[in-house]
């Protein structure tokens, strides 16, 4: 190619660098100081391109000194394609965590990447996932991308791969599939017409999709909840078939496979070893314990593959990284004396249809007796669920039929009344978590159903009487909201029914005076949701009414700091979720508060508390992480809920309840489980990734910090050029920029904002303000604006000054150079960017004849920030400029050379260092291109204190 990756030239009036895309009669082109969005091709046939070369300062860029460290600045907000080891890191629109680099390092020292990413819930596995993703991109190994994700965490998916990392991605759902397909051609899939997908896994699993997906599917997969996929006999077909797809996927020895879970374990050994298998399939047959030095070997070999890291080992990683710290209480109620009553004889309705030798359906039934008993049962315990939730659930279950007494199908009606009664989590992907779930009746016109539906008419007349102030839960619930809007915190309240939600929004709304509160249920299209909480963030006083649609799927970090469940999940994995929402990497409270509200006095209440949440709670405080419940937590709550059932007591009184005679003893379950939380603090400790000690990812990371700069650089580059236009800027963070007086340049950069609001390194607590990162147009946009003023001899940066500082003891010049790499890997060749800060003091040899010595590379950086204390008149400054610029090629040009290969060499050691255990990925040549880009010289003259 006549142009070399890297190379200048001039075309259409401007100078550009050549991009790698390019091909021998279409260049690919980026203005030089330019955006990625101003990449432009151009046809050498039909358009003129010309070598060009990037001129040398002059008098006419004379200017101040602080110039140097803006310039500078500029040019490092520019680079979109890193010199050092990690490439994408400048197209990030955010800083990464220290410890969020030991995953990126891991997969980088494999071939393929197969990774199990397993941190605690909360502290940035998506980061983590997609900051693989997105360096393999930008090295050229990988071109395709797909997550396969529950549908409901798609859009959360979606968001953070636009917002940080600039990655464009189609959803593919069953609602959306369609007309993505429409956009295809003739034998296109969708998976060869969108380069990244965030697909639902059981959209994809069907079996006339899972062939497609096979045939075609992107290099890279990456695996959302992947403890869904896990091979696990005790469940139905719904799971084999995920496993399946991902076993299938696993079988292409070139495919790279990322799982992601919080919980890899749950204390199923079988399910694990299955998750292992798909990373490598000889990890099917490791002994289950781990330990000694005979299995030393195996360790490290599942150690390579393998990331699960508790909050505590994260803390003080490199820093501190500030997590939350979770108050918890437990808010008691004892119901009034009517709704008591009601549920009585909710309770005494409820074991009379669900008591042996109860009739079957009436006649013309389509099903057997042994169903139909069953199908009660879940009715009986939907309706024992929602009278306990609130009077709203109660009465709108009462009035509905239940959805299986629709279905012919018996395992269909037992998966749609375990899933929606016991709180299943991952198993269906598709079921409304929140959703009434309505009562069998009879049907025919027969006594005994008339009967039964007069009953249920009445219970619900009697429901509905116990709303308001006869609500003891209700009135529990404002006090405790009341106490922490008063302290400050803004709280997300999680109930478990539509109706509850909007009936406890209702009275909240009414009760509390200046205090904005908003329902989010699964009436509102997922679409919706997040724009309601936007809206709701705006409010200084805000409560969020919302059901477990959102205890998945919209982090709720950045705008509450607290977490009521006004229904207990009768699955200890929900509360875990809902909590994390909230209680999670970027919360800037440092506390985040918890309060369970349950009946004293309500026997299934106290049960799931005592013999679930309390143990589950306990052993969260104990190891740093969550246990879910051992075997399988839905035969442990059916087992205790019978156990109610079978009483004939009342509700609210009677001797202490135990699992003991019904299959399974509280002490069984409790050794079962602290086994299971053994076994997961031993694999924690054996897998935190010791192996990749700190001081590797410091290097890694003083060097990426070299190339690119920190968020303390960008904030002070962006107060800097704005105060230098006269624009008004106050506070820290966030940073308030007023533009209605600042020069036009600026003012089109903020696309008619008057008014800007930017978080440098933490999270918007307003949706009006912005995310500051160097990909942000706004900030991006006034890095290159500087870059293009300067070389036109405008704008607040000089490319050249001369002053007077106390900060040297002979004349000192200050260079600041662009360099361009050319890499050459085994799959491509990149373009990389990089500046080189080099100083020199000189020794002036008869008035004209400099000789350099150069200082060492910290030298030259800490006089970016000299301060200047004399002024230069205006012809000793040229004089002295012209003197530095006569003695370029003849003097210390060959320095400044010397200082830029050894850049190189350093980018080449650097690239093979994070991959020193792949041999298959080859090596990496590194070529500096010529000639160099000498950006600023600036000249520091000896001088005393004003």
């Amino acid at each position: 190619m006549k142009h070399a990756v890297g190379s200048l030239v001039r075309a259409r009036g401007r100078d550009w660098v050549v991009l790698p895309e390019s091909e021998e009669d279409l260049l690919v082109l980026r203005p030089l100081g330019g955006t990625d969005l101003e990449v432009a091709g151009v046809l050498t046939s039909i358009e003129p391109v010309e070598p060009a070369s990037f001129a040398l300062p002059s008098t006419k860029d004379l200017g101040d000194l602080r110039s140097a460290r803006m310039l500078t600045d500029a040019l490092k907000l520019g680079f979109r394609s890193s010199a050092g080891p990690f490439r994408s890191f400048g197209q990030l629109g955010f800083e990464p965590r220290p410890y969020q680099l030991v995953p990126l390092m891991m997969a980088l020292k494999l071939d393929p990447v197969r990774l199990l990413i397993a941190d605690d819930v909360g502290v940035g596995k998506t980061c983590e996932a997609l900051m693989i993703c997105a360096e393999l991109l930008a090295q050229g190994e990988i071109k395709r991308v797909c997550v396969l994700t529950p549908p409901h965490l798609a859009v959360q998916w979606q968001e953070e791969m636009a917002t940080k990392f600039g990655l464009q991605a189609e959803v593919v759902l069953a609602s959306t599939a369609a007309a993505l397909e429409r956009g295809c051609r003739t034998g296109e899939t969708l998976f060869d017409r969108y380069p990244i997908t965030i697909v639902s896994t059981d959209f994809i699993k069907a079996d006339r999709r899972r062939s497609e997906f096979l045939r075609s599917a992107p290099e890279m997969i990456v695996v959302d909840e992947a403890h869904t996929v896990a091979a696990d006999t005790r469940l139905r077909s719904s799971r084999h078939q995920r496993h399946q797809l991902i076993e299938e996927l696993a079988r292409d020895q070139h495919r790279h496979l990322i799982l992601v879970t919080a919980t890899p374990h749950s204390g199923n050994e079988g399910a694990f070893r299955s998750l292992l298998a798909l990373l490598n399939e000889e990890f099917q047959d490791l002994p289950e314990d781990l330990s000694g030095d005979r299995n030393r070997r195996l360790r490290e070999q599942v150690a390579r593959h393998l990331v699960q890291r508790r909050r505590a080992n994260l803390v003080h990683y490199l820093g501190d990284t500030q997590f939350p710290e979770r108050q918890s209480k437990e808010a008691p109620y004892r119901l009034s004396e009517d709704y008591q009553t009601l549920l009585n004889q909710v309770l005494n309705y409820a074991r009379a249809q669900t008591s042996e030798g109860h009739g079957g359906l009436a006649s013309g039934s389509r099903t057997n007796e042994a169903w139909t008993n069953r199908l009660r049962w879940w009715s009986a315990l939907a309706l024992l669920r929602a009278i306990a939730s609130s009077p709203a659930a109660g009465a709108a279950t009462l009035r509905r039929r239940a959805q299986t007494q629709e279905t012919t199908d018996p395992e269909d009606a037992e998966r749609i009344s375990r899933q929606r009664v016991l709180d299943l989590v991952g198993d269906d992907e598709d079921a409304q978590v929140d959703e009434e779930l309505g009562v069998l009746t009879d049907v025919g016109e027969d006594t005994a159903s008339s009967a039964q539906q007069r009953r249920l008419r009445e219970f619900a007349k009697l429901t509905d009487s116990c709303r308001g102030e006869k609500d003891a839960k209700l009135i529990l619930l404002v006090d405790e909201v009341r106490r922490m809007l008063g302290d400050g915190f803004s709280p997300i309240i999680f109930c478990r029914f539509i109706a509850t939600a909007e009936y406890v929004a209702t009275e909240l709304d009414t009760r509390l005076r200046g205090v904005e509160v908003r329902p989010v249920t699964g009436n509102i299209p997922s679409s919706e949701r997040a724009s309601i909480v936007d809206e709701l963030a705006k409010h200084p006083k805000r409560v969020l009414v919302a059901t477990d649609c959102l205890s998945e799927g919209i982090n709720l970090q950045d705008y509450f700091n607290a977490v009521i469940h006004y229904d207990l999940s009768w699955n200890p994995t929900r509360h875990e979720q809902r909590e994390g929402r909230v209680d999670r990497f970027g919360q800037t409270s440092p506390e985040v508060r918890v309060v369970t509200c349950y009946g004293s006095d309500n026997r299934i209440d106290g049960l799931v508390m005592e013999v679930l949440l309390r143990k589950h709670e306990s052993i969260r405080n104990s190891l740093g992480v969550s246990i879910p419940v051992p075997g399988d937590p839905n035969t442990v709550v059916e087992t205790l809920i019978r156990g109610v059932l079978s009483q004939g007591e009342q509700l609210g009184q009677g001797t202490q309840l135990t699992l003991e005679g019904l299959g399974q003893s509280e002490a069984e379950l409790a050794e079962a489980w602290n086994a299971s939380a053994k076994r997961e603090e031993a694999l924690r400790s054996v897998f935190a990734q010791n192996i990749l000690k700190p001081d590797i990812v410091e290097r890694e990371l003083a060097e990426l910090t070299q190339a690119i700069g920190t968020v303390a650089d960008l904030r002070r580059f962006t107060r800097d050029v704005l105060i230098s236009e006269g624009v008004s800027v106050s506070n820290d963070d966030p940073m308030v920029v007023q533009l209605r007086n600042a020069p036009t340049a600026i003012q089109d950069l903020a696309h008619g904002n008057q008014e800007l609001s930017f978080r440098f390194g933490s999270q918007p607590r307003d949706p009006r303000e912005r995310v500051a990162s160097r990909v942000e147009p706004f900030i991006a946009g006034l890095g290159a604006w500087v870059l293009d003023s300067a070389l036109d001899h405008a704008g607040p940066a000089a490319r050249a000054s001369v002053r007077r500082t106390p900060a040297v003891k002979q004349l000192t010049t200050l260079t600041v150079a662009r360099l361009r790499f050319e890499l050459t890997t085994r799959v491509s060749q990149l373009l990389a960017e990089d500046v080189l800060v080099a100083g020199f003091g000189a020794e002036i040899v008869d008035n004209q004849r400099l000789v350099p010595t150069w200082l060492a590379p910290e030298e030259s950086l800490d006089l970016l920030d000299a301060e200047s204390t004399g002024n230069v008149g205006e012809s000793q400054a040229e004089e002295v400029l012209n003197l530095v610029l006569d003695n370029y090629h003849d003097g210390w040009e060959s320095g400044l050379m010397e200082w830029a290969e050894l850049r190189a060499l350093a980018l080449r050691e650097s690239h093979l260092r994070v991959r020193e255990a792949s041999r298959t990925r080859g090596t990496v040549e590194v070529r500096l291109m010529l000639p160099l880009d000498l950006v600023g010289l600036y000249i520091l003259l000896p001088g005393n204190p004003r």
